[in-house]
């Protein structure tokens, strides 16, 4: 019983230790994002940074390898910074690569996906737009994605900002989300309406 009780202690220090730290790294990418979005201010390039961050966001996203370097500390950072500007150069602003720079020089590389991503929801909530994903069975066409976006735009207020994913999982119909949650009761009468009508053309495009 002794044994137990020293076992869950220590998971209960290593979780606790292990919140600490993404609490902590969520601090500093926050921080930095609202730095560099200052900056992009002062010099009236904030809509050209937001589409650098997501090109920076999509890149480490994609590239495990790339997060693998950056978080090795034996690889130097001469290395990583010949590496990010190999990456980033010829597609992103001098401001941004200046900041990817700085930020390699900080030791922080492997933060630039947090970074970027902190970046982009400051973006989003100083521009009044709420991110959402329309999951569907098949390919939605542009009537239907609009139908959705003026419901969610309508709902809460602000501009929308919609991913479409084909899931070849599902058997049919759609999911939709926004501000990471699914839709609530207050507009599930008119998605279940959508719902039905797309349910009828994806079976009348079936046939």
């Amino acid at each position: 019983m002794q044994r137990l009780k020293q076992c869950a202690n220590i998971d209960i220090e290593r979780n606790y230790k292990v919140n600490t730290l993404l609490v902590e790294n969520y601090r500093i990418n926050v921080n930095y994002a609202k730095a560099l979005f200052l900056l992009a201010t002062d010099q009236g390039e904030v809509d050209r940074t937001c589409e650098d961050m997501k090109f920076v966001h999509r890149v480490c996203d994609e590239n495990h390898v790339l997060n693998v370097i950056y978080s090795n500390p034996v690889i130097k950072e001469a290395k990583k910074l010949a590496i990010t500007r190999e990456l980033f150069e010829s597609s992103v602003s001098k401001l941004t690569m200046a900041f990817l720079n700085f930020i390699v020089r900080k030791h922080r590389a492997v933060s630039l996906r947090g970074i970027s991503g902190a970046y982009i929801d400051l973006y989003r909530k100083t521009n009044g737009i709420v991110k959402a994903e329309l999951r569907t069975a098949v390919d939605v066409d542009s009537d239907a994605k609009a139908t959705m976006e003026k419901i969610i735009g309508d709902y809460t207020g602000k501009k929308v900002e919609m991913d479409t994913v084909t899931d070849n999982t599902m058997l049919g119909g759609f999911r939709v989300t926004f501000d990471n949650t699914m839709y609530d009761a207050r507009i599930r009468t008119q998605i279940a309406k959508l719902l039905k009508e797309f349910s009828k053309n994806t079976y009348e495009k079936s046939i």
